[in-house]
Order: structure tokens, then sequence, then C-alpha cells
């Protein structure tokens, strides 16, 4: 079995849902608090062992590069000023990490970004972070995955449990038990943003799947569906009729950074936690809701 070392993160979605601000700046590059949400992916994917990443993006998104770049100027200032700390803060991530850059020419979806990666990955396995999802967990799910993989040696999907409303955005599995408390089943089909006749489960892909390279094939061979576009969904459920996938009910509390309203979420709840200003805030959020 071979080890996982790549990574890929798709980032080349419009953001629509986070409109007007998206037009002008990615929202993979949105704060939370005072980091990018782009860095919270890939400090994940760096703590599970992850050495190579793929950011596929598009258009207008140079600013991703530019984060995980060195930034000569920031770094002569802070050295003249003493500030050793920070300075090799900010190199500590892009020298930790081999990053590269692709764009998807084209909006084909999800399945079409991840077949752009296939010079990238060869033949190996590989984890994939949705750029919209940042998710806070003991244990990097991304981590959890891979040993999940390395138990049953299939691909593996993240999931969670999602409300009747949410499943028919998401997708819905079709399951049955591995190991219930560990939280592993074996899928048998899935369908993307079901109709509620077609809802199987109320499990739900969220932002992580694990990926053998068998799934190139399938996505090359994977007409457009829902939005008329190439939904990596459909091509995973063929992989887990082929194949095998395994579904992981992972530990971690996911946030959906497309929305307002998941972003909204991060920033307060990573707020309460950060080093710096956790303390003060805590003490102004007591304050403030008791004005609600």
């Amino acid at each position: 079995m071979k080890k996982i070392t790549k990574a890929v993160i798709p980032a080349a979605g419009l953001g629509t849902r986070m409109l007007p601000i998206a037009r002008t700046v990615p929202k993979e590059v949105l704060p939370i608090v005072d980091r990018p949400v782009m860095e919270y992916l890939v400090q994940e994917a760096v703590d599970a062992g992850i050495t190579d990443i793929l950011i596929i993006t598009n258009r207008g998104k140079g600013a991703i590069e530019d984060y995980f770049d060195f930034s000569p100027e920031y770094e002569t200032a802070l050295l003249k000023k003493g500030k050793e700390d920070i300075y090799n803060e900010i190199r500590e991530l892009p020298k930790s990490v081999n990053i590269q850059f692709i764009r998807q020419k084209e909006a084909k979806g999800l399945g079409h970004a991840v077949n752009c990666a296939r010079a990238f990955i060869g033949d190996e396995p590989f984890v994939v972070l949705y750029g919209d999802d940042v998710i806070n967990a003991k244990t990097p799910v991304c981590r959890q995955m891979i040993d999940t993989y390395e138990k049953y040696g299939k691909a593996v999907a993240g999931v969670k449990r999602v409300t009747p409303e949410q499943i028919l955005k998401y997708c819905s599995l079709g399951v049955t038990p591995l190991d219930e408390e560990k939280g592993e089943y074996d899928i048998y089909d899935m369908v993307e943003k079901p109709k509620p006749e077609e809802v199987l489960s109320n499990l739900s892909i969220l932002g992580r799947v694990l990926l053998t390279p068998e799934i190139f094939d399938i996505l090359d061979n994977t007409a457009p569906g829902a939005g008329n576009e190439i939904q990596l969904t459909d091509a995973m459920r063929t992989l887990a009729k082929t194949k095998g996938m395994t579904a992981l009910e992972f530990e971690g509390k996911r946030y959906d950074m497309g929305s307002k309203l998941g972003f909204l979420m991060a920033n307060c709840e990573y707020a309460i936690n950060h080093d710096e200003v956790g303390e003060d805030f805590k003490a102004y959020l007591k304050e403030f809701v008791k004005t609600l």
C-alpha cells in the first residue's frame, strides 16, 4: 500500500454566495481572524503528513499564490524591527510543504477540477480538501481518512449527518455498517443533490475525500450531471460500485466558508481560542449578548 503524501485543493469556484466581496477578493483568502481560509486547509494537510499540495485556481486568484510565497519586503522590515518571531512564523508554512498551482480554465465542476490534477498525482492515492470547508478537529480529518484507508484499502469519503434541508443541497450516501462505533461504513450508492424521494440516508460528504488513481479514468467518462457540471460525486459513485469506497464519520466541526453565516461562525469560534485576542473577545461577547 502506497504512502499518501499528496493533496489536491480545488479553489476555482466563483464564490457567488460570498458576493459582493468575492467579486474582487477570492473567498479562499478571506480571513478567519488573522489567517486566510486557505492556510487552514494547507496546515491540516501538512499536519496529516502531506508533503506535496496542488491548489487548483482560476483567473483572479493570484492572491492565493502570493500568500504562500516568501515576502521579501515584509521579511526585511520585520528583521529590521527585531521581530524575528513573526518573521519565522510567516516563512514556516511555505518552507514546510511543496505547493504547486494549476488553473482550471473552464468552470465545468468539481469533478473536472480534480481531473486537472492527473499529471500531479500520477498513480498514487491522494486526499482532496474542498476549498469551502474548514474543519476544526483534534486529529486532522486528512489523517483520520488516511488511517481508515490503511485499514480497509479503499477510497474514503469524510461524512457527517446533516438535516433534511441540507441533504437536498449536498449529496446522500447509501451505506452499510462496518464499525458503527468508529463511524465506518461501506458505501454502496450516492446521489448528488437528491430529490426528496432519492435520499438514501442523512449521511453526506462534507469537504474531505481520499481517492485512488482509478478516479481519473472514471472522470474521463463521467457525463455532466447536476448543474450541467462534471460532478465528483457521480464519479465516486462509480468508484464505490466498482473498486469500493468507505465512509468515515469524522471527528471535528465543519464550517462552510462559502457562506456568510459559516464565515461569521468560524471567525467567532476561532477568535475565542485565539492566543492574542481570545480572552478579550470572550469578555466582549459576554457583554454584547446581554444587549440582544
